[in-house]
């Protein structure tokens, strides 16, 4: 029998038809299966429709190992695109960074105080300097120095250690680094970054300092999914705050850091918990 405290998620994303909630709550229903949480969203302009259920296993008749099979037929029968995910393993975490250390600090915290259901299994720079902090936390840290000659053969080790560590989740907390294409399709919608949303206005180095010059209104940040286009990924998490005459240069640069960890931190929780449906350039989030 599946173990009482297993939980099933499933998204699914398909053209709009009647009768598509009916449908699959009556799927769960008929199986034993006890709804947990439902969401669903059309978009009426694309005639698109998208769900986020979660039910509880403990009196489900399907084993978890048979749900894809059994819930295939009804899949291609609506056209979807769709994932089931089991809350029975933990997701693994490998956390990028370079010198910037907010961003880090506010993931292992949080994951210290168990708001994400995931480990961080190891953390990766090219640079030493968060090495005590990781050490601090316990978790192994690993520096590769990339430079572009170096690039092709450090991405390679890089790959070769998220795949033997099992890593399935990659965040880019402050990582100062562009991934190649290569390492980029290898985790589709699976790595995560965090940037300041001054783009593409204030473009290149010292932003914060081309942004106060120009005496900004607000200062925002947007966290995203890795693809191939930089920075073009599909967002998952955005916010702003106001900016006055009265705010420094430091200012500026203190509330784009807390925009920036509290921003990414909230799209980790989000991709953690399967409440992003990846459609398209765009995503649609079941919060």
């Amino acid at each position: 029998m599946p173990s009482q405290n297993l939980i099933a998620t499933l998204l699914l994303t398909c053209p709009d038809r009647r009768g598509l909630v009916a449908r699959i709550s009556n799927f769960l229903f008929e199986r034993g299966g006890n709804i947990l949480d439902l969401d669903e969203h059309v978009d009426s302009g694309e005639k698109h429709f998208s769900l986020r259920v979660a039910w509880d296993m403990a009196e489900f008749t399907v084993a978890p190992e048979n749900l894809h099979k059994e819930f295939l037929p009804m899949a291609e029968e609506f056209g979807a695109e769709w994932s089931i995910r089991l809350n029975r393993t933990k997701r693994r975490l490998a956390i990028f960074v370079s010198k910037h250390d907010h961003c880090l600090q506010e993931i292992l915290w949080r994951s210290e105080l168990g708001e994400y259901d995931a480990e961080v299994a190891l953390i990766i720079s090219n640079h030493p300097d968060l090495g005590p902090l990781a050490e601090r936390y316990r978790i192994p840290f690993h520096v590769f120095p990339i430079t572009p000659e170096t690039r092709e053969r450090h991405e390679k080790q890089e790959l070769e250690l998220l795949k033997r560590e099992r890593v399935d989740t990659i965040i880019l907390a402050r990582y100062m680094q562009v991934l190649s294409p290569g390492f980029v399709r290898q985790h589709p919608h699976r790595i995560l970054n965090i940037h300041h949303s001054f783009l593409p206005a204030f473009a290149g180095g010292n932003p914060y300092k081309q942004a106060y010059d120009r005496g900004v209104k607000i200062v925002g940040a947007t966290s995203h999914y890795v693809t191939e286009a930089l920075d073009e990924g599909p967002i998952i998490e955005q916010d702003i705050i106001r900016i006055s005459h009265k705010d420094s240069l430091n200012d500026l640069i203190r509330k784009g850091r807390d925009l920036e960890r509290l921003v990414l931190a909230r799209a980790v929780r989000l991709h953690l918990e399967d409440r992003v449906l990846v459609h398209g350039r765009k995503t649609i989030v079941f919060d």
